[in-house]
């Protein structure tokens, strides 16, 4: 993948027809990762919406990640798996998979971002929360800029940001050596996410 990578996160959408409809429109505007976070879903539920996710975005530039869910992942086509920071290791899922799927993983600290990279399996770690984010807590803790340039000086793989993420604090995630973004509201305004993906694109390229 190259910079910027741009993710668009599902975050938990009750609904498979809105979540759809985001998804097509994330495909069309040209997101790198559409991952699909809907822990609410029951599996039959999940495998049925991250098929026909693949079955959008097929011809497109987008790939389809589910997070947390390698089987379901695999079994519906999809293009990767994003671990959770607790989740289970990389090594078994990479020796499961096809050549070319992806796996991420989320990371909270330069320590477990230079352990995950060291274990080897992963494509890419999204970091965070980088900024206050509307989708946490009030309490929630949050990294910061420097906290993200450590993690992206500490490892080799790509480092997206995500929490908080706007157009006006892009360029400062782009600065502290992110190779892209990841976000759940930021990409949420009816008919703007084409605006919003060149708009990152911009930043990031400048």
């Amino acid at each position: 993948m190259s910079s910027p990578i741009i993710c668009l996160v599902t975050a938990d959408r009750a609904r498979a027809q809105p979540t759809l409809e985001l998804i097509a429109e994330a495909a069309r505007a040209g997101v790198d990762l559409i991952q699909i976070r809907e822990r609410g879903m029951d599996d039959r539920a999940l495998s049925d919406l991250t098929r026909r996710a693949v079955e959008l975005t097929r011809g497109t530039a987008s790939r389809i990640v589910v997070n947390d869910r390698a089987d379901i992942a695999l079994a519906a086509g999809a293009s990767g798996v994003h671990l959770r920071a607790n989740s289970f290791d990389a090594a078994p899922v990479r020796a499961l998979a096809p050549g070319g799927f992806l796996i991420g993983r989320s990371v909270h600290a330069t320590a477990e971002a230079a352990a995950t990279a060291a274990a080897g399996g992963c494509d890419y770690l999204i970091f965070g929360t980088v900024f206050s984010s509307m989708s946490k807590p009030a309490n929630h803790p949050v990294a910061g800029l420097d906290a993200l340039r450590d993690v992206c000086r500490s490892v080799r793989l790509p480092v997206l940001a995500i929490g908080g993420i706007s157009l006006d604090n892009a360029a400062e995630v782009a600065r502290a050596g992110a190779s892209g973004i990841a976000g759940i509201s930021l990409f949420e305004r009816a008919g703007a996410m084409a605006a919003t993906v060149s708009a990152l694109r911009r930043v990031f390229d400048t």
